[in-house]
């Protein structure tokens, strides 16, 4: 089931509030808000919220200074405001639309007139997240892809070292996979690709977890703070290996296998992501070179020259 967008109604007339909030029921989750600093905190703490209905003529913060405000902050500029307003001038509304408002409704509302723009905002929202989200998976496996992983790297490390957690990076190759696509065809290899996406996907079920196709028969995963992450990386090889995919053309196996190479940070450790990066990859070429078909690990090291 589909959760009810999560929209904030700001206004200082209580009465103002309870008929926006009646208008949406049953179609909404709405919050409610008073005046300008408490809709702002809550957008803070409320991730979930989409869209404001902001009044603009309110005590101490107006709206529009409140609109200034969340565009101001990088974690709050995606939310879409509609003002809803007493101001019926032609100045008012020009002056919050060149802000960036989506829209501008005037009261007294038309009931049915404000539901079906509040609706048509709604769904170009949902639409939005629904390409941002598509943007971020890769098309064939379904999970994470290569930009995502860029981004989330930058965010886990700042994350990791604020909170002085261990992180693991594994960089993943599945073994003799040109060979494989030359044997099964093509279609073959790219289920393979998918089944083995959801082996490493079943690996990274925290929220800050990642598991990602980092291009072609590679992939990548982001664990932070796992005691044993050598103990869990060989699992995975083990999985691997046991969806028993024939493979003829391997050195190693009858069966598809894979490499793994990991860099783990302890525990108030520097945080490099390019460094980090680098190094699981020397890490995978140590496995490939030393027979494939293993996990080969070591410590992060930091350099001078970062």
């Amino acid at each position: 089931m589909l959760a009810l967008p999560t929209v904030l109604i700001v206004d200082d007339d209580r009465t103002s509030r309870t008929v926006l909030a009646d208008l949406l029921h049953g179609e909404c989750r709405v919050l409610l808000a008073k005046d300008g600093p408490t809709a702002l905190q809550r957008v803070r703490e409320e991730p979930e919220i989409c869209l404001l209905l902001l009044d603009i003529a309110m005590p101490g913060m107006d709206g529009y200074e409140v609109l200034q405000a969340l565009h101001a902050n990088p974690r709050t500029a995606h939310v879409a405001v509609i003002f809803i307003s007493g101001l019926n001038d032609a100045r008012s509304e020009e002056q919050g639309l060149l802000l960036g408002a989506v829209d501008y409704v005037v009261k007294p509302i038309r009931p049915a007139t404000a539901r079906i723009r509040i609706r048509n905002h709604l769904r170009l929202i949902a639409q939005r997240k629904e390409l941002e989200r598509l943007a971020s998976r890769d098309g064939l496996t379904g999970i994470a892809n290569r930009r995502s992983f860029d981004e989330s790297l930058q965010v886990v490390c700042q994350l990791a070292a604020r909170r002085k957690e261990s992180l693991g990076l594994s960089m993943i190759d599945v073994d003799f996979f040109k060979q494989y696509n030359d044997l099964y065809g093509h279609p073959a290899g790219d289920d393979a690709l998918r089944r083995i996406a959801q082996v490493v996907a079943s690996f990274a079920r925290r929220p800050y977890d990642l598991a990602a196709r980092y291009g072609g028969e590679e992939f990548v995963l982001l664990l932070p703070a796992v005691p044993d992450l050598d103990h869990l990386l060989e699992r995975l090889r083990t999985d691997v290996m046991a969806l028993g995919l024939p493979h003829a053309g391997s050195q190693v196996a009858n069966v598809v296998t894979i490499s793994i190479g990991a860099v783990h940070i302890s525990a108030g450790g520097r945080h490099y992501p390019a460094l980090l990066l680098e190094q699981a990859d020397a890490m995978l070429y140590q496995a490939k070179h030393q027979g494939r078909n293993r996990v080969v690990s070591g410590a992060f090291a930091s350099t001078s020259r970062f």
